[in-house]
């Protein structure tokens, strides 16, 4: 619960004023420890360490993932990055019948770039009409009995506007087509609910607010789809027979394994584990209502200062932690807060700020007063 003292568990706090979620988890204690035991398993063990302990961890980590977005475990696989489940899942769709691909234009660039460069792929970009949010009658227009996917996030990652999943599901569904989720700016901080949301398949990772770090990502696709879907961009752990070594046939795995690749990040496999216990200790519901507590303490007093800030208003439901502030040069004010050990982020026109269930009112406050130190 959230009455334990979590600002011990992450050293960078005793530091500095860390408010980058967004960008990277803090580090804590627990998965510090988790990667120290790998090392050691790795000196005790050698190569053997794989077949008695770290393909276990594997498992876990695809249990726990599961467990976070109410999936099955089955459906979980681990991957490279989004971008590389991107790409095994794209692969193994059919575009002669279905060409169209639609994503919106306050998505990440990785969810364009997995279709952009291919000729038997129209891809359709969804605009936003107030700058922050995309209005789901825009994706109903773009949809037709000829698209294949909606591809697009969970929470916009220069708004941090929560989109409306199971709005969006409907869309796809009624013409036809499946619905795929970037969730790598959500998972950790707002709820999911893949079967509840209707969910075709869900990408994302430990880096951001599951405070496992990078190298490592999941993708989670629909159970009844996986047999019908064979991705051409494939590695030996997507392989039913995987210590067989067959190089003269492949056949994939029965379930999403099919969707890996190569060899899994180990030590980020470890650190993401130590990550995932303390979201799980916590629940994402718990997180989600301290995280809005700051946020809404932060809008409060940029909106004192007379700063403006992009994306839902204060009590919106679509609000994340993620909070984009008005600044005419955000670089020179990031850098400028750094040398205050006050650690946010920039995107162009804006100061971004993300806190997490390990900051409190004194960060928000630190934050504050850096800002108008360094200059609006």
């Amino acid at each position: 619960m959230l009455n334990r003292d979590w600002r011990a568990e992450f050293p960078i706090l005793a530091r500095k004023t860390y408010l980058n979620s967004c960008s990277l988890g803090a580090l804590s204690r627990t998965a510090l420890a988790r990667v120290a035991a790998f090392h050691d398993e790795w000196h005790e063990y050698g190569a053997s360490a794989w077949y008695e302990l770290w393909m276990g961890r594997l498992a876990e980590l695809r249990e726990r993932v599961a467990r976070l977005l109410h999936a099955r475990t089955d459906e979980v696989a681990l991957t490279a990055s989004v971008s590389a489940g991107l790409a095994s899942f794209a692969s193994a769709l059919d575009y002669h019948r279905r060409p169209r691909v639609v994503v919106a234009d306050l998505d990440f660039p990785t969810l364009a770039y997995a279709w952009i460069n291919r000729p038997d792929v129209e891809l359709v970009r969804v605009p936003s009409d107030d700058g922050f949010t995309i209005d789901p009658a825009r994706f109903a227009a773009a949809v037709d009995e000829r698209t294949a996917l909606i591809a697009t996030s969970h929470v916009c990652f220069t708004t941090g506007a929560i989109q409306p999943l199971r709005a969006l599901a409907e869309i796809a569904h009624r013409n036809g087509a499946l619905l795929l989720v970037d969730a790598y700016q959500s998972a950790g901080q707002v709820p999911i609910d893949v079967r509840a949301d209707d969910i075709d398949v869900l990408l994302t990772g430990p880096l951001k607010w599951l405070l496992g770090g990078p190298g490592l990502a999941y993708i989670r696709v629909r159970s009844d789809l996986i047999p019908r879907l064979s991705p051409t961009v494939t590695g030996w752990f997507a392989a039913r027979g995987q210590f067989e070594f067959d190089i003269t046939s492949f056949e994939p795995n029965a379930d999403a394994r099919r969707f890996a690749l190569g060899t899994p990040a180990l030590p980020t496999v470890h650190s993401a584990l130590g990550g995932q216990e303390l979201i799980d200790e916590l629940g994402v519901p718990a997180i989600r209502a301290r995280n809005r507590a700051l946020t809404a303490q932060l809008l409060d007093a940029l909106a004192a200062a007379g700063m403006r800030v992009r994306g839902p208003a204060r009590d919106d439901e679509r609000r994340s932690a993620i909070v984009m502030i008005e600044h005419p040069d955000p670089a020179h004010a990031v850098a400028a807060l750094a040398r205050q050990d006050v650690i946010v982020d920039s995107r162009p026109g804006y100061v971004r700020v993300s806190p997490h269930f390990y900051n409190d009112a004194r960060d928000i406050e630190c934050f504050m007063n850096a800002l108008r130190a360094a200059g609006t």
